[in-house]
């Protein structure tokens, strides 16, 4: 249970097969991005102003906007992620961490935190959406040319 001011997290770590370079190209660049999340014009510098955005649904617009807070190339992307509104609006920050790992791989984690305890149906639909598309992720890692 939360108390008051308290917010929730979604927290996911997967172990990829791919060095951090590549998985950094998969999480900056828009085409790439497009692909396994959302069409965007997201440029990884502090500072800059990004939309992402997807065929809107009865429940929601479509369209996250954010601002990227630090990008530390192959180390680390954070930004903010603003979208919808109401019960179901949400007002996060989103952190990956890319960890290089012994065998040439990338531990990847995800954040997205800040999620008000009266967001329950946002926390919910963010938690199953990060898992969709962490499978969609590591497709395009794999589509990628080279190791």
């Amino acid at each position: 249970m939360t108390g008051p001011g308290e917010t929730l997290s979604i927290a996911f770590s997967w172990d990829l097969p791919h060095p951090p370079a590549r998985v950094w190209r998969a999480l900056t660049e828009p085409e790439l991005l497009a692909r396994w999340l959302m069409a965007t014009d997201l440029r990884p510098a502090v500072g800059e102003p990004f939309t992402f955005r997807q065929e809107p649904t009865p429940w929601w617009d479509g369209i996250v906007r954010g601002e990227v807070l630090e990008a530390e190339p192959d180390r680390r992307l954070r930004y903010t992620w603003r979208s919808g509104s109401g019960p179901n609006g949400v007002d996060t920050v989103v952190t990956w961490t890319l960890t290089a790992t012994p065998a040439g791989g990338t531990r990847l984690t995800l954040e997205q935190s800040g999620f008000l305890p009266g967001a329950a149906a946002a926390f919910e639909g963010a938690k199953q959406g990060w898992e969709r598309m962490a499978v969609e992720l590591g497709r395009v890692l794999e589509s990628l040319p080279g190791r």
